[in-house]
């Protein structure tokens, strides 16, 4: 640890930044993170410290499994479904609980409903919640829906409840939909969910879940809600504020401020990108790659650290660790002596970059182009960013913006420079 004491004022063999730094090496691994709505990745495996309120956790998220549906673009979703919950049981710790963000069946078909209950009994997750997708209200606006996972909701079935110092909202946004339109909360639920915050202390880590993105995806589909910036500006007070929706059937992220926005892969048939087809639906693709667009969200919890680790791990993955492993892939630049070290930086796509702040002043990290922006960094703390677009990405400091620096990424990575 000697080599890492930089400045000893106190003679006791530590100093803030050796410190630190030490505290990195505490961790078995990396995860990507989503931290103050950043994607990121950091350490994970310390062994957890004080009360059980204070330990650190996991869940999953699956979304849009669509139990009866059997169409060419896949045409056996009970089969897909238990490969996600293989991978569930796999995780080498077991999630605390699973969050299903809608669409569990297809028809909303009281058989649909029985074999996904009995589906998700092998799932070693204990605890379920649920919010529904407009699939499970066709036939009788929700009844039966909230007969069997609403019993301790209000209205349509939205609700909130605490897990180790975090923050749980579950969201409707399928009622009642209107033709052309986006989801809607409605005026009932927004005043529900203002008064579930308040009194909530701003650095409370937020959760919320539900089918329909709360953000304007591509309103030409109807993938967005209406007033998700209304119920977003009850957060703003936050730190870290982590949205995580289904409807949509492919990974899509964007962050803003406070917030980080995370869509799932359905469980039972990708969609098509926004804007590449006449219009949203089932997409078929070769049996062979069927698996490469269906997947699990893992989720985690890092006491003291605010923040939420989030990875996406598809069915073709070969397992769910080396999985973890590879979405781990992180590189770093260092922020020293008013300069980025490296330069300049190649990359293969999916690498995440952390900037970590080594001088005595603050610093940022702001993209020429807008794709990325991080807070005011001060002495040793970090932000991450991961690319997954090729291209050559030329950043700079706005505090400082004498400092100019760019990343490459590209699908056969050089060396840094």
């Amino acid at each position: 640890m000697s080599a890492r004491i930089k400045q000893n004022l106190t003679h006791d063999g530590i100093d803030r930044r050796g410190f630190l730094e030490c505290m990195a090496w505490a961790g078995t691994g990396m995860l990507c993170t989503v931290s103050g709505g950043i994607l990121t990745s950091q350490a994970f495996g310390q062994t957890a410290t004080g009360t059980a309120e204070n330990a650190g956790f996991s869940f999953v998220q699956i979304s849009d499994s669509h139990i009866g549906f059997n169409k060419a673009a896949n045409t056996d979703v009970l089969a897909t479904l238990q490969q996600a919950i293989e991978r569930i049981n796999a995780l080498e710790r077991t999630p605390d609980f699973l969050i299903h963000t809608g669409d569990l069946t297809h028809l909303s078909k009281p058989s649909e409903f029985d074999t996904l209950d009995q589906a998700l009994k092998s799932a070693k997750t204990g605890r379920a919640f649920f919010v529904p997708g407009e699939h499970d209200m066709l036939v009788d606006n929700g009844q039966q829906y909230r007969a069997r996972y609403g019993r301790d909701t209000r209205g349509a079935g939205w609700y909130s409840f605490d897990h180790k110092g975090v923050h749980f909202i579950g969201l409707v946004n399928v009622v009642d939909l209107k033709a052309g339109g986006l989801g809607s909360l409605g005026v009932e639920q927004l005043e529900w969910l203002k008064k579930d915050l308040q009194g909530r202390s701003s650095s409370t880590p937020i959760v919320v879940f539900a089918h329909i993105p709360l953000w304007i995806l591509y309103p030409e589909w109807g993938w967005g809600t209406s007033d998700g910036v209304t119920a977003l500006s009850y957060m703003k007070r936050f730190g870290s504020v982590t949205v995580l929706n289904g409807h949509i059937h492919q990974t899509m992220q964007k962050v803003e401020g406070n917030v980080s926005y995370h869509t799932a892969m359905s469980t039972a048939f990708p969609q098509p990108k926004p804007g590449t087809a006449p219009s949203p639906g089932p997409m078929k693709v070769p049996a062979g790659q069927l698996r490469d667009v269906l997947g699990i969200t893992h989720v985690n919890y890092i006491p003291g650290q605010h923040a939420l680790a989030v990875i996406d791990s598809t069915l073709s993955t070969g397992s769910s660790q080396a999985h973890l492993r590879e979405t781990a892939d992180t590189t770093q630049i260092s922020i020293d002596n008013f300069a980025f070290t490296p330069k300049s930086l190649t990359i293969k796509p999916g690498t995440a970059v952390t900037w970590t702040n080594r001088d005595d002043i603050p610093h940022n990290v702001e993209s020429t182009s807008k794709k990325f922006s991080s807070p005011v960094l001060d002495t040793d703390q970090k932000f991450t960013f991961r690319f997954q677009e090729p291209g050559t990405y030329n950043y700079f400091c706005k505090i400082h913006p004498m400092m100019t620096a760019s990343v490459t990424v590209s699908r056969s990575p050089g060396t840094a420079t």
